[in-house]
């Protein structure tokens, strides 16, 4: 196994090992015509039948090279993306530790928790690669190569440039520790998948209840555009003087929903985090959102709401 030099090739001479062919393997390959470049593996192939052909049929539509096992598309690449399911994120990265060749950079693109990666870096870096992790910050379609990419690990620098090399547009590198890049996708999704659960949860009670139009036209009249860290400021605010009060009101709005039948889930989570909050007993907190998070802290663990 050939140990990977520090040059940097250029696009048409950049190679890299894919390992993964779904819909985000197969959009970057596409739209940066990768082609003979992409040295690629899909557990699909090992599969019989319909998928194992669909499968073979897309990487010849790509014209990228296809592997027949993992370790074929690995070979001597200096690059390395993963792009597989969440849950076998941390065994293909162990898999792959046994082909990686010393010097390589493995960037991990899986939409895992920070630990997740931490112990896939340990599994790579034991093997003489480079771990980087990246975190994937929006949809793959439309934005294609342009999605917005978070960089981490201590050679993300040289992973940064290699990417760009391939045709991604938007990468950024956040630090050299492994685990913050996936920190901040997994923390933002806490709101973004959240808000999206809390609006099925609304909406569903909404039109159990025949209220629905109203409801809408009410959020629509008390919604005011703000930044996100004056929003969280106010929201902290609300918690810790009438935590207790919302609460109570919460446990009504439980009542509400599991009488219409169409679930409270999260309204009981709400329940449960503003009684935390509330029971701090802040009757005047403090200005600014850190400062506010600081006093719900206690002792640096941050109050848990049940």
């Amino acid at each position: 196994m050939r140990s990977i030099g520090c040059a940097i090739p250029d696009a048409m001479e950049q190679e890299v090992g894919l390992i993964g062919f779904g819909e985000a393997g197969a959009t970057f390959a596409r739209a940066g015509d990768w082609t003979d470049a992409a040295h690629v593996f899909d557990i699909s192939t090992d599969c019989e039948g319909a998928l194992r052909d669909a499968m073979l049929a897309s990487y010849a539509d790509a014209g990228v090279r296809p592997a027949h096992r993992l370790g074929d598309a690995l070979n001597g690449m200096p690059l390395i993306i993963s792009l597989v399911t969440a849950d076998q994120a941390l065994s293909v990265a162990q898999i792959a530790a046994q082909s990686i060749a010393p010097g390589a950079i493995f960037c991990d693109m899986n939409s895992v928790a920070p630990q997740t990666k931490q112990a896939a870096a340990q599994a790579i870096e034991a093997a003489g690669g480079h771990y980087v992790d990246v975190a994937v910050m929006a949809p793959v379609d439309p934005a294609r190569l342009n999605v917005p990419l978070l960089l981490s690990g201590v050679q993300a620098d040289e992973a940064e440039t290699r990417l760009r090399a391939l045709g991604f547009g938007k990468t950024r590198v956040v630090g050299a520790d492994v685990g913050r890049a996936s920190s901040i996708k997994m923390i933002r999704s806490v709101m973004v998948k959240g808000i999206e659960a809390l609006t099925a949860e609304c909406v569903l009670a909404a039109q159990a209840a025949d209220v629905l139009d109203e409801v809408l036209t009410s959020l629509d009249a008390s919604e005011k555009a703000r930044p996100w860290d004056a929003r969280a400021d106010y929201n902290l605010d609300r918690m810790l003087v009438h935590g207790l009060r919302r609460a109570a009101e919460m446990e009504e709005v439980v009542k509400t929903l599991e009488g219409l039948g169409t679930g409270a889930a999260l309204t009981r989570g709400t329940v449960a985090r503003q009684q935390a909050i509330g029971a701090l007993g802040v009757k005047t907190p403090p200005e600014g959102l850190s400062a506010k998070i600081g006093v719900i802290s206690v002792d640096g663990v941050p109050a848990r709401g049940g």
